[in-house]
This record gives structure tokens, sequence and C-alpha cells, in this order.
């Protein structure tokens, strides 16, 4: 999976060791990049970015990577990603939702660059490190405050860990599983859209994942309720997932037999769902229908669909 694909050693063993990490800031040879509301900081100019739903084909853009002089741009934050193949230590710095570049010592450096088009645009490791802090720096905005007592709560583990001094609870970063899945029925899938998205485009429907199920009961359970198709829990077939960090999920991706055909959409979730050919799904993949698209090699619906449409049965 392309936010996947290559992970650095995450050296989760460096992150409460203060005396490391200090000297790791002022390594020479330390690798830190930037991020500004969810953004990462990449060489280049914005432009060139793809849209919702499009496949990137133009040149690859890399994140911009600075030395220990990035910790003095004035971060609000920071997290320790882990380290390369040869040791060196990995950091990413949340700037200030007001900082400008023009008025930095790296102006002219690069651009931040919206999550999804960046990720499309980046190396699988550089894609996996962006995505890895967006979720980080995202759940930190989100919980500053402590859910036990209300005290404000302290970063701690290299970015890893947030604690209360008031009640002493521990907090951790969370990922939230959903369940991306495929019906389909014969030589049929199903496909779906929102109002929101742009014409022509339609993806796999997909639900989050509720405290008591499983990710196949939660499928079963959400085709149901966006769509009218049942299904049995039993037949779920699981293929793969990927972290998604919007803002932190786990996109798990399943195909299901349905038990049912006719389709009954629930318009507060749905605009419209069709059941789609095999043939038309590799139209789709490959950029030829005449009326609709599927998600970018990004999405894990691309994989979902690309499986099912590449089977013989």
């Amino acid at each position: 999976m392309p936010l996947a694909q290559k992970p650095v050693e995450r050296a989760a063993h460096r992150r409460k060791d203060e005396a490391w990490l200090a000297e790791a800031r002022r390594n020479p040879d330390v690798l830190v990049f930037l991020m500004r509301a969810g953004e990462p900081l990449m060489e280049g100019e914005v432009s060139g970015a793809p849209g919702f739903g499009q496949s990137f084909r133009g040149a690859s853009r890399p994140l911009v990577w600075l030395g220990p002089q990035a910790f003095d741009l004035g971060a609000r934050g920071e997290v320790f990603l882990g380290e390369d193949s040869s040791g060196t230590p990995i950091f990413a710095l949340d700037m200030p939702a007001g900082w400008e570049m023009e008025a930095s010592p790296i102006a002219g450096l690069g651009a931040f660059t919206e999550m999804r088009g960046a990720a499309a645009m980046l190396s699988p490791l550089e894609a996996n490190l962006a995505s890895t802090a967006r979720s980080l720096f995202e759940w930190h905005r989100a919980h500053g405050f402590c859910s036990r007592c209300g005290q404000e709560s302290h970063v701690s583990e290299a970015g890893w860990k947030r604690d209360c001094p008031a009640c002493r609870a521990e907090h951790f970063p969370r990922t939230d599983p959903v369940a991306i899945m495929l019906a389909h029925r014969g030589d049929k899938c199903l496909m779906a859209r929102q109002a929101s998205w742009p014409q022509g485009f339609i993806s796999a429907l997909a639900g989050f994942v509720e405290p008591g199920e499983t990710v196949e009961q939660a499928a079963v359970r959400e085709l149901e309720e966006e769509a009218g198709i049942k299904a049995d829990p039993a037949n779920a077939e699981y293929l793969f997932c990927q972290p998604w960090p919007f803002p932190s999920s786990l996109m798990v991706g399943l195909l299901i037999p349905a038990d049912s055909e006719e389709i009954s959409v629930e318009q507060d979730e749905l605009e419209a769902a069709w059941w789609i050919t095999r043939e038309e799904a590799r139209q789709m993949l490959a950029g030829a229908h005449p009326r609709f698209y599927c998600p970018p090699p990004l999405a894990v619906a691309h994989h979902i669909l690309k499986a099912w449409a590449e089977r013989e049965d």
C-alpha cells in the first residue's frame, strides 16, 4: 500500500532517552522536515498537485530536508520519527499556522502542499513519514487536555505520548479502524458516490468500526445501512490495510460477496450507488470509462477494485 510501503525503523526505544534526543537534535546529519496545518514542506512550487480523486502523472517532488538549524525556526511541536538505514535520526516539526516561509531563513526552498496531493508526489518512504507526522500532529491538536480530569496535558516520549500533570493519566495516539469494502455479486461489484465528490467520481463503500464489532461485521453493517445490500460477515475476505492520515485512520480493505442485489441508498450517506461490471471496473482503472472514474493508486479503494477486477472467477 502506497503510504505503508517503506516505513523507517521507528527506534521506539529512543523516545524516552532525553539525553540521546538532545544529542540527536544537534547532530549535523540529522534529517528534519516541516509541516504546517497538516501540509508538508516540499521542494518546488505548490502548483501541479493532483486534485480530488485524480492520479498524479507529473514529476515527483521530495520533502525539503533541513538540518539542526530547523529547531531554531520556532516550531510549536515536534516528533521523532525514527532512524534511516544508516542510523541518522529523523524528526518532523509542526510549524504554527501563521508561520510564513517568506520571512524565515529558509525562504524560497519550497512550498507547503496539501497532504493528499503531496502523498501522490512523494517517494513511498517520504509519504509514510509525512503521513505519520500528520496523524501525530493532528492528534496533539485535538487532545491538548486530559480526557479524565480536564487538565492541560504535556507532550512526552518524543511526541508519541501526552501526560497529565494533575491526575497522572497517560494518553497515547489513537488510530480509527475503517472497513472499506467492495461488495460483489457474480460479475458485478458495488460502487457509490457522495454528493460532494466531483462528477463521475465513484468509490467503494466504507465506514468506521464501532465498539464491539469486528471489521467484517462493520463492513456488512455499513453495506446494509448505506446501500441496503445484505451480506454475511463470515464470507468477507481480508485483502490489505493502509494508514490514512485524514486525520488518523487505518483503512482495512475487504471483498464481500453480496447476498442481495437491490440497492436502497441512504441519502444522508450517499448520492447514488451502482453495480459495475468487471469490464467496466477495468476501464475505470485504465482511465477509459466513458462515465466514471475511480480513486487513484494512493487510495485503498483503488487497490481493492484492482484486486477484484483482475480476477477471473
